[in-house]
């Protein structure tokens, strides 16, 4: 697993100094769409952000990376990667392009998981907090004729995010306890954030995130469990669905539990992380608030 890196204020690239972002716009590479709009409004007009993976159509564990990502990762001054198993290809390309000058960040490495942990870090509020305190850190050191820009960056994106906040301390205040279930571990950290009760079987969620049918056992249990509504909402991942996950839906429906779908990456795919986010919570809101809730059909995406 890589290093995140860190660096002194004037790296020398191209006959450029980092430093000077009059002579370099720094060149910051995201693995996925959601930390690049994290990246992105932390460096402003500093940084040029190119996220790799954005298609909300598409299955980020199933990315294969292409040329045009490896000329990417080789010119880049600052890489960004969740890590945990969740984005190898990316290692892969940055170990085919090594350089001395460029430095990076795996979300992973600083919160300290590691491959066969939950990777779905982005959906942990507090992981994101420590992720944007990381890239600012990380800008003010390779450019520090900018920090103090990268500082009022940093208060703006945390002004940006009291919406998202909000819609947080809101449903932990108002359902803590109450189970839900979730047909993978994308889920998982934000359940915890919001205080909800996630009963469904942990193996069945693995599972079905890591593309592999649950156990029979497991998919049994959290069938009854919506069968006997021992659940208020079910939450489903729009862009992982399978025969079981359609399965799990439709029992949902036919026991009048609201269903709602998250999405992996941001949707719609040029939205900011927080008003992403924050629409995904007040779905989910209204849903535990006994609203119609939304789907998990691929067809719920938007573009």
């Amino acid at each position: 697993m890589l290093a995140i890196t860190t660096a002194g204020a004037a790296v020398a690239c191209g006959g450029a100094v980092l430093g000077n972002t009059s002579a370099h716009t720094l060149r910051l590479i995201a693995g996925e769409n959601f930390w690049g709009s994290i990246a992105a409004q932390l460096g402003g007009s500093h940084v040029s952000v190119t996220s790799i993976v954005t298609d909300p159509s598409a299955d980020p564990h199933q990315y294969e990376s292409s040329s045009n990502d490896a000329r990417a990762f080789a010119d880049a001054d600052y890489v960004v990667l969740n890590g945990a198993g969740y984005d190898d290809w990316g290692t892969h390309l940055l170990d085919a392009n090594p350089s001395s000058t460029r430095h990076v960040l795996v979300v992973a490495d600083l919160l300290r998981k590691h491959a066969g942990d939950n990777p779905h870090f982005w959906y942990d509020p507090v992981a994101v907090m420590k992720v944007a305190d990381r890239i600012t850190a990380d800008l003010k050191a390779v450019d520090a004729a900018n920090a103090a820009d990268y500082g009022s960056l940093r208060s703006g994106f945390e002004s940006a995010l009291s919406t998202y906040h909000q819609r947080v301390n809101d449903i932990r205040g108002h359902y803590a306890a109450v189970k839900v279930g979730a047909t993978e571990s994308i889920f998982v950290y934000l359940a915890s954030a919001l205080g909800l009760n996630l009963t469904s079987p942990a193996e069945f969620m693995q599972a079905v995130s890591e593309g592999n049918d649950p156990p029979a056992s497991a998919a049994t249990e959290f069938e009854d469990q919506i069968q006997s509504k021992q659940i208020t909402v079910l939450v489903c991942n729009v862009q992982t669905v399978t025969q079981i996950t359609t399965t799990v839906e439709q029992m949902a429906h036919a026991q009048h539990i609201p269903v709602v779908g998250i999405s992996e990456t941001v949707l719609p795919a040029n939205a900011k992380f927080q008003d992403w986010q924050a629409a995904e919570l007040t779905a989910l809101q209204q849903a535990l608030g006994g609203g119609a809730g939304t789907s998990c059909s691929p067809s719920a995406i938007s573009s």
